[in-house]
């Protein structure tokens, strides 16, 4: 008995040596008895993971189990809070002086947590302009409020170009999203058209990188409650069809560009019979969709079908990549799922198809061709 004892405690010690784990560790100096904190900020709220009073020298070391996606975490003694990103079993060794290390602290060990410290210095900067601004005396509350949006707006368009959409699949990335001026989200997810393409970015990228992590699930949720909510917005300003978008030719003209970067006319295709395909490349049908297109264009190309595909994806890169090897018109619109086009074509959802013969006629729709292959036969 007492073997298999020893057996059992021996493999016990082998299991917890080879747990993946993730290691933050380093030094708070100035800071002798006071307690440090390694916390989780997950999605809904902030949890305490471990704790240690620091001695002296201000030495720590945390572990924990390292996640399958990026994970996000922060040291804290009071109000003093250095925010990092985990990615599977890194260790993250960090230095800091108290009680300024929220501003002065190296990082070493994740290129990840050095970009979240350019941006965390970022917005407490942005955070002390907009404070002097609204304790000046001599501006009025009008000039107040219109020189912080210019400063926020700034702040807005820096960070979008050179952290979301630079690299959206970084955790640095969804880190940016989620900054806040006191108790306001800098991105607004709700009903900001180009804030909801930050977000709608960085979903696409998780969903391809991190196809199982809730965090993706959770942007990816997020953009679509905003598209919505900006889909209904517009739909209700354009109740009513422009007549100058209404062709003599009974289609609505989409002069969109193409992955070549031409500009290409929906209606300069009369005299062909068109598959006008709205698509989304960044879902999981999209591969049966588009082989079942493949299949349509080969057979009926050479008979004088072409396909018009607006791909309604925010990340243009990634619908760059998915349509090179496409042989048919391939276009973007770079509102998505926000455009106006949705609302003219009265598109209920994606994808989505319309059939238009040689004289720029709609002659059918998803819901109303039981048999797209012999229709497209009949046009023909």
């Amino acid at each position: 008995m007492k073997k298999y004892l020893l057996f059992a405690l021996a493999v016990l010690a082998m299991a917890s040596c080879t747990e993946k784990k993730f290691h933050v560790e380093g030094n708070i100096t100035n800071a002798k008895d006071s307690l440090l904190y390694l916390e989780n900020v997950g999605i809904e709220d902030i949890s305490v993971i471990d704790s240690v009073r620091l001695d002296e020298d201000g030495a720590f070391s945390f572990s924990g189990a390292a996640q399958e996606a990026p994970e996000f975490y922060r040291l804290r003694i009071s109000d003093q809070i250095i925010n990092l990103s985990i990615d599977s079993t890194e260790t993250v060794t960090v230095r800091a002086q108290y009680p300024q290390m929220a501003t002065k602290y190296e990082v070493e060990g994740s290129d990840n947590c050095l970009k979240i410290k350019e941006l965390a210095l970022k917005q407490i900067d942005l955070q002390q302009r907009a404070i002097a601004v609204s304790e000046d005396e001599q501006l009025t509350v009008k000039q107040t409020n219109d020189s912080i949006l210019q400063m926020i707006n700034r702040y807005k368009e820096d960070v979008k170009a050179n952290y979301i959409f630079k690299e959206p699949n970084k955790p640095y990335a969804y880190f940016a999203l989620f900054q806040t001026l006191g108790n306001m989200l800098l991105f607004n997810p709700r009903n900001d058209k180009d804030d909801i393409k930050a977000f709608a970015a960085v979903a696409t990228s998780w969903d391809t990188y991190y196809p199982n992590a809730e965090r993706g699930a959770n942007l990816h949720n997020i953009a679509l409650e905003g598209m919505r909510n900006v889909r209904i917005a517009e739909a209700e300003r354009a109740a009513t069809i422009d007549a100058d978008k209404v062709q003599t030719t009974g289609v609505i003209d989409l002069p969109l560009r193409d992955n070549k970067g031409r500009l290409r006319h929906l209606t300069d295709l009369k005299g062909q019979v068109v598959l006008l395909d709205f698509h989304v490349f960044a879902t999981n049908d999209s591969p049966t969709r588009i082989l079942m297109l493949r299949e349509l264009y080969n057979k009926y190309h050479a008979q004088g079908l072409e396909i018009y595909q607006v791909s309604l994806d925010p990340n243009e890169h990634f619908w760059k990549q998915q349509t090179a090897q496409l042989p048919w018109i391939s276009v973007r619109e770079e509102d998505g799922l926000q455009s106006p086009t949705l609302s003219l074509y009265n598109l209920q959802g994606v994808p989505e198809f319309f059939l238009i013969d040689r004289g720029n006629n709609i002659v059918g729709r998803t819901q109303t061709i039981k048999d797209l292959d012999q229709a497209i036969k009949n046009l023909l």
